[in-house]
């Protein structure tokens, strides 16, 4: 893979896989291909990243309901609100060749704007995955960064305000204190509205003047990502103003990448209008979905598990497979933010996307190579395998008020920014089947829910019965109690763990279940990264692989859209179950119907 030195201490997670434009944190200097790229614009939700690579690198970060735009020239088109997340890379045209690239060279720098910088995510994600990255050193020296909202406040309150959400990481505690002071104060702050043209040219000469002097003689213009997180389903209108205004700058200073935070749209309809916008604008390859749990360790893991390992690979099959479980839940509820979760569900929110996704990636066939194209490819062809859903195969709670110890918890529609009347489900179950010859028949559960017993995902795989198994006897008629079963805990406590049959020490014979366990926390002394470092690093590396294609997103909106369609229509009553309880009794039934108990209320959980 092409790379780009940022740091010798900072190794991409993807460095391993290929890209046809893609930059590495972990040599000194590499030649990067950079394709050229047409410029286009987008439309959506947005925070911002500009990433301007050679006489100044410019970074723009944008979030919840902020806009995001770029460095440069803001004459041709204003600014306005962008999509949940977007990011975008724009290589002048004249640099089809390889160029010289050194980010740690004196004359790179970053200059990065978050827009939104106010909101929760920008506080909670984005300014401790950016701070993260400083910390590991995969950041070029000279970089800058701007945040950019509505609210009013200066240089010193945004550096209070990020001060307190960042951490240094368990394993490298050194100088912590002196890399905070570094960081923060290369943190500025900007006040604007989202739909100003002239407020973005105000933050446009503010980074001019903060941008370090720095005269490249290759005549590289530099590079920009932007990455864009707001609500992309209702801001097409002003994604569209933004993306002109970005396309201005990018025009002038580089390569162009976006990345989108979901959600997607909210049906096949609405999510393919926002594609059509995007794409209006920006090349395919320019555009980056964002999934994060695709950057979750354990589902990067997951490949590396099923391909490289000898004794899995051929039991991956309806051969050796019964079922598979994808389960998620959250232990609590709203709490407050119903607003947003009312208008579209569980289903949309947790299973049409992450669940997914992770769904896809265990399934596929062996891609050709671990490039991008070629695992999305595979991902497609399980997507498009996929029976549509049926309003049989699906269960749909809410959570009600309930006391326990005595503590009133409040049900879901207690919440004052969710209607008193409202059917939307905060819990879901489905059955899904892949009908293709590896398989046909191997029903796939699906489980997510709000105001749970615990707060869990994982990935379940109960393996068939041994036919004709000598120790029957010794299960009792209850056989599931001697199915093999794989666990991929991706959180919290990330593990791998496969439950096997085993004798009981002593003179007679007695049976036990145990677990072949690997816990993370105890095998590996490193902290995990946050899902967000790893997957801003790949978007600025240009490595696709854990970001979403625009024909995966149809097709995994054509699997939904109807059973979304039909539940709203014939306004489907939710099963109420209470507040910290395992959720809605119709759940087991539909197990049930498949022959199948859910692994995590058993009596080993």
């Amino acid at each position: 893979m092409a790379a780009l030195s940022s740091s010798k201490h900072c190794c991409s997670s993807s460095s391993v896989y290929s890209s046809s434009s893609s930059f590495g944190f972990h040599q000194p200097q590499r030649n990067i291909p950079f394709p050229a790229v047409s410029q286009k614009r987008l439309g959506s939700k947005s925070v911002s990243w500009q990433s301007k690579c050679s006489p100044s690198s410019n970074v723009i970060l944008m979030q919840d309901g902020a806009l995001a735009t770029k460095k440069a020239a803001i004459d041709e088109a204003p600014p306005s609100k962008l999509k949940e997340g977007l990011l975008s890379v724009t290589l002048p045209e004249e640099h089809e060749q390889p160029i010289n690239f050194n980010m740690n060279a004196d004359e790179s720098t970053v200059t990065i704007t978050v827009v939104g910088a106010s909101g929760d995510l920008a506080k909670k994600k984005i300014f401790p995955a950016l701070f993260a990255l400083y910390y590991e050193d995969c950041l070029p020296e000279h970089f800058t960064i701007f945040g950019y909202a509505r609210s009013k406040m200066t240089d010193a309150e945004l550096r209070n305000i990020v001060s307190r959400t960042l951490t240094c990481r368990i394993d490298k505690r050194e100088n912590c204190s002196e890399k905070m002071e570094q960081f923060l104060s290369r943190c500025f702050y900007h006040s604007g509205q989202y739909d100003s043209q002239q407020n973005f040219v105000e933050l446009d000469k503010k980074l001019k003047e903060h941008e370090p002097n720095f005269v490249a003689s290759s005549g590289w213009k530099g590079c920009k990502s932007t990455f864009l997180l707001i609500d992309p389903t209702k801001h097409i209108r002003r994604c569209r103003k933004i993306c002109a205004s970005l396309s201005a700058s990018a025009a002038a200073s580089g390569w162009t990448r976006v990345i989108v935070e979901k959600p997607f749209g909210r049906d096949s309809d609405s999510s393919a209008a926002l594609t059509r916008a995007l794409k209006q604008y920006l090349e395919e390859d320019q555009i980056f979905r964002i999934d994060h749990y695709l950057g979750k360790e354990l589902v990067e893991n997951l490949s590396v598990l099923r391909f490289s390992n000898l004794i899995f690979e051929p039991l991956w099959s309806r051969q050796y497979i019964r079922n598979v479980q994808l389960i998620f839940s959250e232990d609590f509820g709203t709490e407050g933010r119903g607003g947003y979760f009312d208008h579209y569900g569980i289903i949309r929110d947790i299973m049409q996307n992450h669940l997914l996704q992770i769904l896809a990636l265990f399934a596929m066939e062996t891609p050709v190579s671990l490039d991008a194209e070629d695992i999305r490819n595979e991902k497609v062809k399980v997507l498009r395998s996929m029976k549509t859903i049926r309003i049989d195969d699906v269960v749909i709670g809410q959570y009600k008020s309930h006391t326990k110890g005595g503590v009133s918890y409040p049900g879901y529609t207690d919440d004052k920014t969710v209607p008193k009347d409202s059917l939307t489900p905060t819990f879901a179950a489905a059955a899904l089947f892949i009908d293709n010859a590896r398989w046909d028949g191997v029903p796939f559960l699906m489980k997510a829910g709000k105001a749970l017993h615990n707060r869990r995902a994982e990935i379940r795989v109960q393996f068939r019965h041994v036919p004709g198994n000598l120790y029957n006897r010794n299960f009792g008629t209850d056989l599931d109690r001697a199915t093999n079963e794989l666990v991929i805990r991706v959180q919290p406590d990330e593990a791998i763990y496969l439950k096997i049959n085993n004798k009981v020490p002593g003179l007679g014979m007695r049976l036990d279940r145990s677990n072949l366990n690997l816990l993370y926390k105890a095998r590996y002394s490193k902290e995990i990264p946050d899902a967000y470092e790893r997957l801003l690093l790949d978007a600025i590396e240009g490595e696709r692989r854990l970001f979403i294609r625009s024909d995966e997103l149809d097709a995994a909106w054509s699997l939904f859209t109807p059973v979304l369609k039909e539940l709203e229509e014939k306004k489907i009553i939710p099963e109420y179950y209470p507040y910290g309880s395992r959720g809605p009794v119709g759940a087991h039934y539909l197990a049930a119907r498949y022959n199948v108990k859910w692994g995590d209320i058993g009596v080993d959980e």
